[in-house]
Formats: C-alpha cells, structure tokens, sequence
C-alpha cells in the first residue's frame, strides 16, 4: 500500500530509527516470553468451554453457532485468498481474521464433544453447568486438555487482535488512506468487520474467563507480525510496507511504533470491559 524509498537495501537497516524501533518491538516480546513462562496455568473448568453463560440456553446452540460462524469466515478467507493468493496474508488482518477462524474450529469441535456428553450428564441444581465424577473429569481433561487451553489462549489473543485491526483500519487507514493508497471492498468491508462482530456474539453466549494475562499472547501475536515484516523487507522480498507507520525511512518511525505499541492496551481493555458488561448483565438476569 505505502511505497518505500527504492534505496532500500543495507544502508536502510543503517538507520538511527531500526536499533530504537527495534527496542519498541523486543523489549514488551521478552517481557511477555517471562511473564508466559513464570505464568501457572489456572485450572479449566472443562464445561465453561461449551456451556453457554445463559443458564436457560442450550450447548447446542453455542455449536451451532461457532460452525456457523467458522464456515462464514472460511468462506471469506477463501474468496480472498482467491482474489490475493499468499499475498493476503502480508497483512495483519489475515493473521488475525485466520487466528478468529482457527478459534471458531476449535470451539466447533470442543462445543460437539460437550454436546455429545450433555445427554449422558444432566445440569447441576443451579443449571450451570454439569456436574461430573472425579474418574470422568480425568476422562474429559484426557481429551479435551490441550485443545481446551489451546482454545482459550486463542480467544484471549483474537479479542484484542481483532480490536486493533478493525480500529486501525476504519479511524486511520479509511479517513486517511483511502483512495490514495487502497479502495474498499465489500470483502475487505466484511473482513474488517465480521471478525469482531463474530468473536463479540461468541462472547455475549459463552462462559470462559477473560483474564487480563491474555494481553501478553496479544502482544506476542504483534511482535511476531512486526519481525515477520522486517524479515521480509531485509531478505529482499519486498521494498514496500503494507502499512505506512511500519516503515522505518522516516524520523517519525520510533513515534509511530511506541503509538501502535501503547495502542494495544486500550485495545484489550475495550475487551475486558466488554466481557464485564456482558458477565455483569447475565448476574442481574
């Protein structure tokens, strides 16, 4: 989208501006690589995974709606894929819109595993969610463990994801950029939509937590992207950046970059405060 100087070679990673944006990017990725490794797991409460939050709604139709949403968002990805190829995923907004779906398949597949046991074990007396003997909590945490953490970590680090995304693109990238550098689509319209949109409704029906340690898988996701792209531009691939405020030519690059990485914090507070509202809300129901 925004053209770099076509100088672009060694000299460019020679700039004051790579060694302190550099600083911007490693310094939060190692904070949250310790803070991951010291972290200890807290216990999963294997039925949250599949259990709606409304205690008169059916696990069922929490399946039906993450296979709903899956398929849609598939379809989507597909038709850009089509329209790109791998280009697509240059972009940040394909690695988080593929993480959403990545999501979606897991909590398919867990929601149809929960769904298979709800018949062979009733509700607890509060219709929450079931209760279960000590021998089959070993039985589900057999085969639904990793993929239950797995599932967890992937939503906590698509919620702020998709909150980035869809407010860096429709508050800078459209008033700003529009015309000149990209035009808007009815797909890309869709995918810098439907992403929170699904994820958010997903939210109003299930039960899992939302701690705020989730924001370090967040930052990480972020991290990765930002080093993938500079991978890129210093093997050559590409003497270009998908986004204007990543490229490093300027001297308002450490600005730019300290921004988008302070960005991130109202980003998953907006999440948080979602979550609160929705959990405050089914209490007083």
């Amino acid at each position: 989208m925004s053209i770099s100087d076509d100088r672009e070679g060694f000299g460019y990673w020679l700039r004051w501006q790579v060694p302190v944006c550099a600083l911007v990017v490693v310094l939060p990725a190692v904070y949250a690589v310790k803070f991951v490794k010291k972290l200890k797991a807290e216990p999963l409460n294997y039925s949250d995974l599949w259990t709606p939050c409304w205690r008169n709604l059916n696990p069922v139709w929490l399946l039906y709606y993450r296979a709903f949403a899956f398929v849609c968002l598939a379809w989507m990805l597909y038709e850009m894929f089509a329209f790109a190829g791998a280009f697509a995923f240059f972009f940040y907004t394909q690695w988080t819109f593929a993480l959403v779906m990545v999501y979606f398949a897991l909590g398919t597949i867990v929601s149809a595993y929960g769904c298979w046991l709800s018949p062979k074990k009733g509700p607890s007396k509060n219709g929450n969610s079931a209760v279960y003997l000590p021998r089959e909590l070993d039985e589900i945490q057999q085969k639904v463990g990793l993929w239950g953490y797995l599932m967890q970590t992937t939503y906590q680090t698509c919620a702020g994801a998709v909150m980035l995304t869809d407010i860096v693109f429709w508050f800078i990238l459209v008033p700003f950029l529009l015309g000149d550098q990209f035009n808007l689509t009815l797909l890309i319209g869709f995918m810098h939509s439907f992403n929170a949109v699904f994820l958010i409704l997903d939210t109003a029906l299930n039960r899992l937590p939302f701690p705020w340690f989730g924001f370090t898988y967040f930052v990480l996701l972020s991290c990765l992207y930002v080093t993938f792209q500079w991978v890129i531009h210093a093997c050559g691939f590409h003497k270009w950046w998908p986004y204007p405020f990543l490229e490093l030519n300027t001297p308002w690059a450490p600005i730019w970059y300290l921004c988008l990485a302070l960005v991130h914090i109202p980003c998953y507070w907006i999440y948080v405060q979602i979550v609160k509202m929705k959990n405050s809300y089914v209490r007083s129901f």
